[in-house]
């Protein structure tokens, strides 16, 4: 592919990387319009259709550095790119590269940059047409892959305080609420700046129907007497990666029961445990929603074990799962 002239190749020609220098987005790498380029010249048109009409999909994929191993690590790359040609399907647009390629490309995006620090990547397909006209049919398309160091999307230390927003999450039959499409992402601004305004950290939507649904940008959990309970996948929520990761360890590691069904919203007034997950947010626990403690009020100890065991496993740490971390050094 093009990317492989930009950095040499892409076969561990950074390995031994020197040390990296404060991050300048400007001169960054990005993948735009076929090869890398930095990033000061990328450039979209005033008419560029995604930007008019929200008609493009992305995938939020993490890469996370281990000193101890020196190695950058991203998580779950083809299941993120699987997913990216799914919500690109729902908009009729089609990758240009295959899976195995997208994650080689993004290694080598990561080696051009230097990265050796925690990396948010972000590939985006957008209806690339400079036209009028509001359609998916007969237009134009690309796709770009953008990356930056990143910490944490919300800070979760003690756990995080949720209102249930007055906004309804967008319904499949309005638009699809499984893809991962730019322009129904207003119905999680909406959410999580009432959320935010109202002196908590983040919201909890609900159905059309009244169910619990997801976070303004998480899936979501409860525990009751050791029973993982998640809302199903045609409750209206995206089908998390990092869902079915902690349903995985649940189950495989713990050794405890998983149950996908409905969730009423005073369930999460008695639940033992609350917590929301995702590649942005990561394991974040919920102690308060709409002002009632969740449990004692404090992280709970299932919380306390599932966070733990994830935090080894996207870092390397377990054999057992070491296929999802794709080294890029």
């Amino acid at each position: 592919m093009e990317a492989a002239e930009t950095t040499g190749g892409g076969t561990g020609v950074l390995e031994q990387a020197a040390p990296e220098a404060p991050f300048e987005r400007d001169s960054a790498l990005v993948y735009f319009r076929g090869q890398l380029r930095p990033y000061r010249e990328c450039g979209l048109g005033p008419m560029t259709h995604a930007l008019h009409y929200g008609t493009a999909c992305f995938e939020g994929i993490r890469a996370h550095w281990n000193p101890a191993r020196a190695q950058l690590y991203i998580f779950r790359a083809a299941e993120h790119y699987d997913r990216l040609a799914q919500s690109a399907h729902i908009l009729q647009m089609k990758l240009p590269l295959s899976t195995e390629q997208l994650c080689a490309l993004t290694r080598e995006l990561l080696q051009a940059n230097r990265f050796h620090a925690d990396v948010y990547i972000r590939p985006l397909v957008y209806k690339s047409s400079e036209e009028i006209g509001v359609r998916l049919h007969g237009l134009e398309h690309d796709l770009l892959v953008y990356a930056q160091p990143f910490g944490h999307y919300i800070e979760a230390a003690a756990g995080v305080r949720c209102m249930v927003s007055s906004w309804r999450r967008v319904d499949d039959n309005a638009a699809p609420a499984r893809a991962k499409i730019t322009g129904t992402y207003i119905n999680a601004a909406l959410a999580k700046s009432e959320a935010v305004e109202n002196g908590y950290d983040e919201a909890i939507v609900l159905g059309q129907d009244g169910h619990v649904s997801e976070g303004s940008a998480e899936n979501l959990f409860i525990v009751r007497k050791g029973t993982l309970i998640t809302p199903s996948v045609s409750d209206n929520i995206l089908e998390g990666i990092t869902r079915s990761t902690l349903m995985q360890l649940w189950s495989e590691d713990l050794g405890l029961p998983v149950v996908e069904r409905s969730i009423d919203r005073t369930e999460l007034y008695i639940a033992d445990e609350v917590f929301l997950c995702g590649t942005g947010a990561q394991f974040t626990p919920v102690v308060e929603v709409d002002r009632r403690t969740v449990g004692s009020g404090r992280i709970g100890p299932y919380s306390e074990a599932l966070g733990r065991l994830y935090s080894k496993v996207i870092m390397g740490e377990v054999e057992k799962y070491r296929e999802w971390c794709l080294p890029v050094y």
